[in-house]
């Protein structure tokens, strides 16, 4: 008989090989140096429409002075018992072409999160094995200057939930993003 452990394992391996969340990388694909574009274990960079996107804010960034982060919400897609949240990057700093979103955030991961406020619930990026589903703070880089998709996957809410706030890094969370199901 297996274990607990072995079967959930299993299941969550199955739910994100149906909806497309594991990387199809092959060894050395995911280390330092990989391209901007290439697809990262959290889903796909560049895959979605960044002019449509249904909330947006500015922050500045502590990499330089003047520096600003512009971070847009695409959709928070719910897929079986997974959510997709799918973001836009758009960095504006007079330094180098590419920098890391840890870069942007002060140094720091991002921690993004799912802010559930009706059963006071906090979601976190799912992990497969040793991998978090969702680029790579350090390595992955975005492009100053121009739209950069992300996407970062989570345990789906209730189906009563039709909103959550959403944080990403140090900035104040984007607050009652529906919930697409």
């Amino acid at each position: 008989m297996p274990s607990a452990h072995k079967t959930a394992a299993v299941a969550v391996f199955t739910a994100m090989s149906l909806t497309g969340c594991l990387g199809t990388g092959q060894d050395g694909e995911d280390g330092p140096g990989r391209e901007t574009g290439a697809r990262p274990p959290g889903g796909e960079i560049g895959t979605a429409d960044p002019d449509r996107t249904i909330a947006r804010q500015t922050f500045g960034s502590p990499i330089a002075d003047g520096a600003t982060l512009e971070i847009g919400i695409i959709e928070l897609k719910v897929s079986g018992r997974l959510a997709h949240l799918t973001l836009v990057l758009t960095p504006r700093n007079a330094g180098s072409d590419q920098v890391s979103v840890s870069q942007l955030n002060g140094r720091s991961a991002p921690d993004v999160a799912l802010l559930d406020t009706v059963n006071l619930k906090r979601y976190r990026v799912v992990r497969a094995g040793e991998r978090q589903l969702q680029p790579h703070h350090i390595f992955d880089k975005v492009r100053n200057g121009q739209p950069n998709v992300q996407t970062y996957t989570f345990a789906a809410p209730p189906e009563s939930v039709r909103a959550v706030d959403v944080s990403f890094g140090q900035w104040a969370p984007f607050r009652n993003v529906p919930v697409t199901r």
